[in-house]
């Protein structure tokens, strides 16, 4: 019989290594400083929309009638806009927008794309030939004259501008996961569970989605960014979110009327914050794309 310090030695051998936060972020920056700096630009712009609250000096929609179009100062580190209200409130307020458009469009997607590329890659056949038709189109057709159209004729709400980037969004999921189904359907442990008489939906979503997955979630980052970029814009083009709403797009827009008379400050801001939350976004979706890659993870 082994001795009470033997089975203790034992425990401490066979059992897993406990890895901190901390360990975590210094592996993920040692992999791919790329993903480290990106995730490091979404955690800050991710607290600045949970801490809105209690980071904003002031109300992002209180108008300062005597204080329009103040530069920067201390009392509006920012400066105030052309109605008079606090852009560094306003620019922290709008990170809710960012997130609060990107994440729930990128999540409709998802929940579109991914079960019509297991579908279609599983099954095949003129199903397959079809949606894939439609879905090209899709991405054929310029996605921000698409968003447009369809912004304008559904009514300029949150709402429908995540619903049209998250439709017009779902054609790059489908491909992605389409294209692991492809090359997965024929494998032994599919074949094993159509022998066993699984189901259909068993081995779409329990055999096949588990596998096929990772190249879509390697994307939503990327896509992410992409459906910030064209909420903004929107917003800009005044189809989107409207002011005085403190959206980005909708806040560069008004600053752009002034940048000829002098007061730079009223876009810059908004402007440095969406380009900043876009490059963040891009490149932590490029540094997990490295990541997951098998070659990119082999040569190292």
């Amino acid at each position: 019989m082994p001795s009470e310090t033997t089975s203790m030695a034992l425990r401490e051998v066979t059992a897993e290594p406990e890895f901190s936060l901390w360990q975590r972020i210094i592996g993920l920056t040692r992999r791919s400083p790329t993903a480290a700096v990106g995730l490091g630009i979404i955690l800050f712009f991710g607290m600045l929309a949970l801490m809105a609250q209690y980071l904003m000096p002031h109300e992002p929609e209180l108008v300062y009638a005597e204080r329009v179009l103040h530069p920067p100062s201390s009392e509006h580190l920012f400066g105030t806009d052309g109605n008079g209200m606090d852009i560094f409130s306003r620019v922290i307020y709008g990170a809710r927008f960012g997130f609060g458009i990107a994440i729930p469009a990128v999540v409709l997607a998802l929940v579109i794309g991914i079960p019509v590329g297991l579908w279609t890659g599983y099954r095949g056949g003129m199903v397959d030939e079809a949606l894939m038709r439609f879905f090209d189109g899709l991405r054929v057709f310029p996605s921000i004259i698409l968003a447009l159209a369809v912004v304008a004729a559904t009514g300029q709400s949150l709402i429908n501008v995540v619903i049209v980037l998250g439709v017009l969004d779902s054609p790059v999921f489908a491909r992605v996961v389409r294209s692991e189904v492809l090359a997965l359907r024929s494998s032994v442990f599919v074949e094993s569970a159509i022998a066993a008489g699984n189901p259909t939906w068993r081995i779409l979503f329990i055999h096949l989605l588990p596998n096929a997955i990772q190249g879509a979630m390697a994307q939503t980052a990327v896509r992410a960014a992409w459906a910030v970029r064209i909420s903004a814009t929107l917003a800009f083009l005044g189809i989107g979110i409207q002011a005085p709403t403190p959206e980005w797009g909708a806040m560069i827009r008004q600053g752009a009327e002034f940048m000829i008379s002098g007061q730079w400050w009223v876009a810059l801001f908004p402007g440095v914050a969406l380009i900043l939350l876009v490059l963040g976004l891009n490149m932590f979706g490029d540094g997990m794309q490295e990541i997951l890659n098998p070659r990119s993870r082999a040569e190292k």
